[in-house]
This record gives C-alpha cells, sequence and structure tokens, in this order.
C-alpha cells in the first residue's frame, strides 16, 4: 500500500501534511467552537440516514431505484471488495465516472476507507487523466466501459503501464465483451468488488478521521495544468450542511443531477450530498438536453434542479413549449457563470419555480442568493456568502481594498475555503496571500446590502458554460504545431456559453495553416473535447502592449469589432 499519512500535525502555527497545508490553528480552533466543523465524517453520515431513513429511495438511475438501506450495504460491500485488492487510508483514487448511481456507491466506498477519491469529468482524456494520475500518485482508476462514445477501457490500457503506483483498473460495466476480464493485469471488475455476498466492513469509518484528507477535486486552472484542491471531512462537509440549510432541503426534496457530478456545483452547493444529508431523493440524469431531463422532471417530481446559464436558457426555449408537466419544480440553482438579468427574470413565468443564484469555486466560498430575497437580488445578483466566517476582500492591482461599491480582484477565506493545494506549494505563493486568503481571479462587485455582482475574471481563463479553460494549456499544444509561430487563446462573447474561445495564430514565415488543421491538431493532442478553440483566426502579428506583452485585451476588441460583437467583461490588460 502506498498510503500517506493524512493526518494533520502542528507546524509553528499551521496544521497541515507533508503535501497539503492546512488552517492555522487558531483559525481551526476557531471554527470548532462554532459547530462549523463537528467531527462527523461522510461513512458516519450515510451510516445514520440509513438507521433514519432506511426504506426511503435514495438514488434513481435509469430503472433503478435503491434505498438507503441498499445504497449503505453496496458501499460497505464495494468498500470490503476494495479492501481486499489493497486499496486503503490514504490511497488516492482517480474516480472517472457520468451521472450513474455507481458514483456514489464508490464515493462513499472510498470515504468509509478513508480513502481519497480524485474526481475527473467524463470528458477529461490521455493528457488531464495522466497528470491527474502523476500528481496524485493514484493506486486506482475508476473508469465507466464505453461512454459518449468514448471508450475509456482503451484510455486506462494506455495508461496503466506508464503510471507505476497505478495497481488497479475497475470499470463499472466491465463484465461486457471488451471490458478488463477478471485475471487481466491490474483489472477488477466492478461486480466482483462491489459483490452483494462479499462479507462486509466490520465498524462505521475504519481509520477515518474528519481532519485527515477526505477528497482531492480539480481547479478551474489558469497555469495550464489544472491544480489539485485538498478538502477534508469537516471543512466540505460543512460547506454541504451550510448549503442544505440555505436551500430549505428536507426528506421531501427530489434532485435532479444534471451536471457531472464530479463538479463542486453539484456534488456539494448542495447537490447530491446536500440532498442524501437531507434524506431527499436523487436522480441521476444521464444527460442534460431538455429532452432527456425534463421527461425526468415530470416523471419522478422533481423538486430541485442545477443548472449552467446555457442549459438554463434552453431548458426555459424547451418549456415554453409546455410539453412537459414541471408542476413540481419548486427550486431552478444557475451557476457556474453569470447569468444575465433578461434570462434570470424569465425563470418564474416560463417554469414556474423560483430562481436562485449560485456562485463559488471548487476552492472554497460559495454565495447563494436566499430563498426569502427580493426577485430583484435573485435575479441581478451572485448571492451572499453561505457562512458567516467567510471573509471577503475587494482589492484592486496592488492589493488594496476598493471603495465600497467598487469592482475589485476577489479574496476570500474561510472554514471551508482552502490554504493551498496538493503538493504545489510554488503556486501557493502566487495563488494566496500571506495572510490566507485565496485569490480566485474574478472581479466582483459588492452592493450596499453584502450581495455580490460578478463582473468578469482577471485570469487568462475562459469561462465556457461554466467549463473553465486555462488558455496557456491550449497555447502550449497549438504553439507545438511546426506551422505556428505564436499563438493567443482569449474569450469572445457568446449569447449561449457566456464565452467562447477563439485561437488567434501567428504562422511561421511561408506558412499557411488552416483553422480546420489547427483544431484538429488540438484535438488530437488529447485535451478534453470542450478545450478545442471554437474558433482560430490566422493574423499576421499581434498587438502588444507599451512593455512588449501580447494585448489579450485588444485582440478580443479587435476580434469583436471584426466580427460586429461587443467585447467579453475582462480584467486587467495582460
Amino acid at each position: 500500500m502506498t498510503s500517506e499519512t493524512a493526518v494533520p500535525t502542528t507546524t509553528g502555527t499551521t496544521t497541515r501534511t507533508g503535501d497539503w497545508p492546512g488552517w492555522p490553528v487558531e483559525f481551526a480552533e476557531r471554527y470548532r467552537a462554532a459547530g462549523h466543523w463537528s467531527g462527523e465524517t461522510f461513512g458516519g453520515l450515510l451510516r445514520e440516514r440509513a438507521r433514519r431513513f432506511a426504506g426511503r429511495t435514495a438514488v434513481v438511475c435509469g430503472e433503478r431505484r435503491w434505498t438507503y438501506a441498499d445504497l449503505d450495504a453496496r458501499v460497505d460491500r464495494l468498500a470490503a471488495g476494495l479492501a481486499g485488492r489493497g486499496v486503503g487510508r490514504g490511497d488516492r483514487v482517480v474516480v472517472q465516472l457520468p451521472n450513474v448511481a455507481e458514483f456514489l456507491q464508490v464515493l462513499f466506498a472510498l470515504f468509509r476507507l478513508g480513502a481519497v477519491p480524485v474526481l475527473a469529468l467524463p470528458a477529461h482524456r490521455r493528457v488531464e487523466i495522466g497528470r491527474f494520475l502523476e500528481q496524485s500518485g493514484a493506486v486506482a482508476y475508476v473508469v465507466p466501459g464505453v461512454h459518449g462514445g468514448f471508450d475509456h477501457r482503451e484510455l486506462a490500457r494506455e495508461l496503466l503501464p506508464q503510471h507505476p503506483d497505478l495497481r488497479l483498473v475497475v470499470v463499472v460495466g466491465a463484465d461486457v465483451p471488451g471490458g478488463f476480464g477478471a485475471d487481466a493485469p491490474g483489472a477488477g471488475g466492478f461486480a466482483a468488488l462491489a459483490d452483494l455476498e462479499t462479507d462486509p466492513l466490520p465498524g462505521p469509518d475504519p481509520d477515518v478521521d474528519p481532519g485527515d484528507l477526505a477528497l482531492l477535486q480539480l481547479s478551474g486552472g489558469s497555469t495550464g495544468v489544472p491544480k489539485l484542491i485538498p478538502r477534508t471531512t469537516d471543512d466540505y462537509l460543512y460547506s454541504v450542511r451550510a448549503g442544505a440549510g440555505v436551500c430549505a432541503l428536507d426528506p421531501a426534496t427530489v434532485y435532479l443531477a444534471v451536471l457531472p457530478v464530479a463538479h463542486n456545483f453539484p456534488l456539494s452547493s448542495p447537490g447530491v450530498l446536500g440532498v442524501l444529508h437531507a434524506g431527499g431523493t436523487v436522480v441521476m440524469c444521464p444527460h442534460p438536453a431538455p429532452d432527456v431531463a425534463l421527461p425526468l422532471v415530470a416523471r419522478e417530481r422533481v423538486t430541485l434542479a442545477a443548472l449552467v446559464p446555457p442549459l438554463a436558457q434552453l431548458w426555459l426555449q424547451a418549456a415554453a413549449r409546455g410539453a412537459h408537466d414541471l408542476t413540481s419544480l419548486r427550486l431552478l440553482q444557475v451557476g457556474g457563470a453569470r447569468l444575465a438579468d433578461e434570462v434570470a427574470r424569465r425563470v418564474g413565468s416560463v417554469l414556474g419555480c423560483e430562481l436562485q443564484q449560485v456562485f463559488g469555486m471548487a476552492e472554497g466560498m460559495v454565495a447563494y442568493t436566499r430563498l426569502d430575497d427580493p426577485e430583484e437580488v435573485r435575479t441581478s445578483t451572485q448571492g451572499r456568502p453561505v457562512s458567516p466566517d467567510d471573509e471577503v476582500r475587494l482589492v484592486d492591482d496592488d492589493d488594496v481594498d476598493v471603495p465600497e461599491g467598487a469592482t475589485g480582484h476577489l479574496l476570500v477565506r474561510g472554514p471551508y475555503t482552502i490554504r493551498g493545494y496538493y503538493r504545489a506549494a510554488e503556486h501557493d505563493r502566487t495563488a494566496f496571500t500571506a495572510d490566507g486568503y485565496y485569490r480566485t481571479g474574478d472581479l466582483v462587485r459588492r452592493r450596499a446590502d453584502g450581495n455580490l455582482v460578478v463582473e468578469g475574471r482577471a485570469k487568462d481563463q475562459v469561462n465556457r458554460g461554466g467549463e473553465k479553460i486555462p488558455v496557456d494549456e491550449v497555447e502550449a499544444v497549438l504553439l507545438a504545431h511546426p506551422a505556428v509561430l505564436d499563438v493567443a487563446v482569449v474569450g469572445l462573447p457568446d449569447p449561449h456559453l457566456g464565452e467562447r474561445t477563439c485561437a488567434v495564430v501567428v504562422p511561421v514565415a511561408g506558412a499557411a495553416p488552416t483553422p480546420a488543421q489547427l483544431r484538429g491538431h488540438v484535438r488530437a493532442h488529447g485535451l478534453a473535447a470542450y478545450k478545442v478553440p471554437d474558433r482560430v483566426e490566422v493574423v499576421p502579428a499581434f498587438p502588444h502592449t507599451a512593455v512588449g506583452k501580447v494585448s489579450r485585451r485588444r485582440l478580443r476588441t479587435l476580434l469583436a469589432e471584426q466580427l460586429g460583437e461587443k467585447p467579453a467583461a475582462v480584467g486587467p490588460a495582460t
């Protein structure tokens, strides 16, 4: 077993392990005294809910319906199966599953073992998964068979010999032709590992401490390689509980998991974890398109769903046709990107439910509009932080606080905002202030009533329908093309996605690469499909700033003028 010692230790004034920084001791003591950090574990939470709500439906997935007792028993058996294959406390496991019931089974089984899920997205491919395996030192990799036309088994076969720590590949749906056989090197058929005849683990949570590293999430990334975000049980469950309270979740809540559940928003804001905390029902939606999702709303009497702005617009268009019974829907959350005010105002009249805007980041702070807020607040702001101990600063380029009501760079710290990334000490020096505030990269204005309004991004990152694309990662791939001399990727406004990506390319002398060739080059490199530029423009030269840097602001403006569009909101010139 390649387990690390995950229990935080006191070093000077800060709790930390060797791989990730914790909170200063005085802050940790404050959060425990306030009841934010309760000492509850994820395994203990599920066990208690299984006792209290044993016969209630916890998860719906297609025609399958698991009660809380079913889910708890399945988690126990899978945990025992994984333990039998050498997965234990502190081991990292990359989990790349779509919206299926097995996602929750795997997640809670790893929690129960004290192992650490590394939550990848179904869209990630060879480049991203290879990095996650390397960064985390994962010992196991959990994948679907074929999903969305992509064979994850082939990807696993390719990666297995390249990563010496990786000992086990578990394929959900492995018992199908072409899957990993039971005797294949490194294979672990899911059905065998999760065998209901397997003796369950003894006791509720062997060796699990709420201050341990509980899971690793992925940053939006503005530095090419997404960083791993370390979350403890204490801090993450507090975020879940607080969000569930703000959203008034209860056992009658029926949540439609539309967005990929590995995302922080549908996972914990309050997401599937918040619904299970409240004793409600999670309905797994296999595809977010209205023709798939809206019939599920009607069939399962869904009361709550969470969308990104482009999906919200599609739902509004579909709902206006009146083909589905949406009368059960009580609350629609929209987050991941700024929702246009005019779209926000249509939610109530078209869908017949309340709107709640959600703004935050996987690194920590989450803001919600409240259910009793006036309509103007719910349609034109992104809400207020969920915790009374969320600390927010808005500063200028020199870290000086801006005047009240002015737009500034958003800095946050608090009981569920990390103090540093996993194994990224050098990056932490610029991503966090000396006194522990996280530099979110967002440009935000705070109103007199405390509600936040997101005005744009300062980081070199494009927010494409809620998917954060680090521009230098895409630029690095394009620069590897022999016909490319220089490249800059910028965001252009899009009425559906918020922003779309445009790669502006300067070719080498005498070369004439076509946009199709350059987009194909990025696609072939193995990046997730959403990172392939939506548009490629070939230009003779770039505009530059006075100090010689490529002016992304000027590029955006020139392209917008050329296309007859309004430039996307941007931060300081870079």
